[in-house]
């Protein structure tokens, strides 16, 4: 008892002496001095990200909800009076002014003179005019050549177009001027007199006019559609007519998406002769066809189920062909992490219209003596990986397998003086097509950072292997090829980048005289492997404002004396100096 009488007094005293201070008034409870050493400057870090635009897989556009809201309002009775302030200044960067219109005009070694014109007028709030003038040529001076080696490449692009609010549509009009010259003659496998040489004209023309359009709809089952019409000729009275419409309709059943593509494709021309035979070659060919697929979708999974079905009907030479071929058109995608890791996988197919022009684009030394067969691409079936190795650092890898019917592989036309061909074209110094079936096995990786804002780079390499059915090489296709480019603003004024590649060997067969000591002599054909080169590229730029800039570029840096195609040396260390000009109306 006597210690629990202790305790209730020890209770009592405390409580006492704590409820007389909490009733002491105007009470000073004491300062403290704190020393500031330094004041907190939080700062904002940049964020780095990949200048890439993303692949949408899914292709799905997320509709608007409509969203109702009731406002329940009622009075409420308050007296406070916010203080006026002064909003804080903050200091803007200066933006950078945009203009619509701009020409670039550059010289260089080998005579070479590049220059473009590109201008854009709006002429209402939906309407706007626009065109682009284009010109690249050099004189040449390639060593040890006997035929001249000069070019040039001059185009002119008109538009006319509307945006509007539902839709948008465009008008085309193209017309492209180029010369090349045939200058591969094969001298060191062949003899050709002083007199002979002089009677080669290898000067070849060709001439483009094409006349098209694009129309674009939302919020319609018409989703877009483009057509085109495409006179192509050369100096030689060759003529191809190309025409193609390619509709294309998207609309929701279930919540999912249904696609269908459609095309019709038509190609038809004339050369004046064959190779080796003095008389005329007439092709054409017409492709019908559909890709219908549908698109689901759930969660981290996007999955892409159709097929292609086309309908072709090839005449050459008076001889026709119809058939009908079927594609898988399958694509899938799943987010393994987020963004960061996406695995991908797919089997497509398509039919393949060739044309002239397109095998001009591809090889300007083509002799106007060639069939023109579309290419059945059976099936490319495919899986990868895609993602990033950090916040700037993207890649992506794929192992594909592709399988081609009538694969058109460019080879060395054969010289024989025997069929009375006198063309320019006609002395070992041009290529044709040969077409055989095609499977090809392909690694590709790609990576691509963003060091900073004023730092780029990226790499790139693809292997192949390749595997013929008639042909003993897949001729000029290589079975290497890596690329790699960077980019740097060294400050405001200067900027600079370099870009270098690697092709690796190629076969083709062309052909050599039996005894260079026998003119005229017996002629056989010879598989060669061309070697394998790099081209290293760079250039340097300074922004005298923000309307001019002047810049340098160098091709070919290494002076790697290379043929692109056999015997057809391309040129050594390449220098252009030139400046751009921005400007408006």
């Amino acid at each position: 008892m006597n210690k629990f009488n202790l305790y209730i007094t020890v209770f009592v005293f405390l409580a006492a002496i704590q409820f007389s201070f909490s009733q002491k008034k105007d009470e000073n409870i004491g300062s403290e001095v704190v020393n500031i050493v330094k004041p907190y400057t939080p700062t904002i870090s940049d964020a780095f990200k990949v200048k890439e635009t993303p692949v949408l897989e899914d292709e799905e556009e997320q509709k608007k909800e409509a969203i109702q809201y009731n406002i329940f309002s009622f009075p409420v009775a308050s007296t406070f009076t916010p203080a006026k302030g002064k909003a804080a200044g903050v200091d803007k960067t200066e933006k950078e002014k945009l203009y619509n219109n701009y020409a670039t005009l550059g010289f260089g070694n080998y005579s070479t003179v590049n220059a473009e014109l590109f201008i854009t007028q709006n002429l209402s709030r939906s309407n706007y005019v626009g065109g682009m003038l284009r010109h690249l040529s050099s004189q040449g001076g390639i060593k040890d050549l006997v035929l001249d080696d000069k070019f040039y490449n001059t185009s002119l692009d008109l538009t006319y177009g509307v945006r509007e609010r539902d839709m948008s549509w465009n008008v085309d009009l193209g017309v492209k001027n180029q010369i090349y010259n045939w200058y591969g003659l094969p001298t060191k496998s062949i003899f050709f007199d002083d007199a002979t040489i002089a009677g080669i004209d290898s000067k070849q023309t060709y001439n483009t006019i094409a006349l098209g359009g694009k129309m674009s709809f939302k919020d319609s089952f018409f989703k877009d559609a483009s057509l085109q019409f495409k006179r192509f000729s050369d100096g030689l009275d060759s003529g191809e007519n190309r025409f193609f419409i390619k509709p294309n309709f998207s609309f929701d059943v279930m919540s999912q998406k249904i696609k269908a593509d459609f095309v019709v494709d038509y190609v038809g021309g004339t050369f004046d002769r064959m190779y080796d035979v003095d008389s005329e070659l007439k092709y054409s060919a017409i492709i019908a066809g559909t890709k219908p697929s549908i698109l689901y979708q759930k969660d981290d999974l996007s999955v892409q189920i159709g097929a292609g079905l086309y309908y072709a009907t090839v005449k050459l030479d008076g001889e026709s062909d119809g058939r009908i071929f079927v594609y898988p058109n399958i694509k899938a995608s799943y987010k393994l992490v987020g963004d960061i890791l996406v695995a991908y996988a797919g089997a497509e197919g398509d039919l393949e219209q060739n044309s002239y022009a397109d095998f001009v684009d591809q090889n300007p030394f083509v002799s106007p003596t060639m069939f023109i067969a579309p290419t059945d691409n059976k099936y490319d079936l495919y899986v990868g990986m895609k993602g990033k190795l950090a916040n700037s650092v993207a890649f992506n890898v794929r192992l594909s397998n592709k399988n081609q019917g009538d694969r058109a592989l460019f080879v060395s036309n054969e010289y024989d003086p025997a069929n009375g061909n006198t063309n320019g074209y006609a002395y070992g110094n041009s290529f044709g097509v040969v077409y055989d079936d095609l499977n090809t096995l392909s690694i590709f990786g790609e990576l691509k950072a963003d060091f900073s804002k004023n730092v780029t780079f990226g790499i790139n390499g693809t292997y192949n292997n390749y595997s013929t059915d008639l042909q003993a090489e897949a001729w000029n296709l290589p079975q290497l090829k890596i690329g790699s480019t960077v980019d740097f603003d060294i400050n405001e004024k200067w900027y600079a980048g370099a870009n270098v590649f690697f092709v690796g060997e190629r076969k083709d067969l062309i052909s050599v005289q039996d005894d260079l000591t026998i003119n005229p002599g017996t002629f056989s054909t010879k598989t060669v492997s061309l070697d394998s080169y790099f081209d290293l590229n760079a250039h340097v730029g300074f922004k005298y404002n923000t309307r001019l800039t002047a810049f340098l570029k160098g091709n070919n840096l290494a002076n790697q004396q290379y043929n692109r195609w056999a015997n057809f040396p391309v040129q050594g260390i390449q220098v252009l100096l030139g400046a751009n000009y921005k400007f408006d109306f």
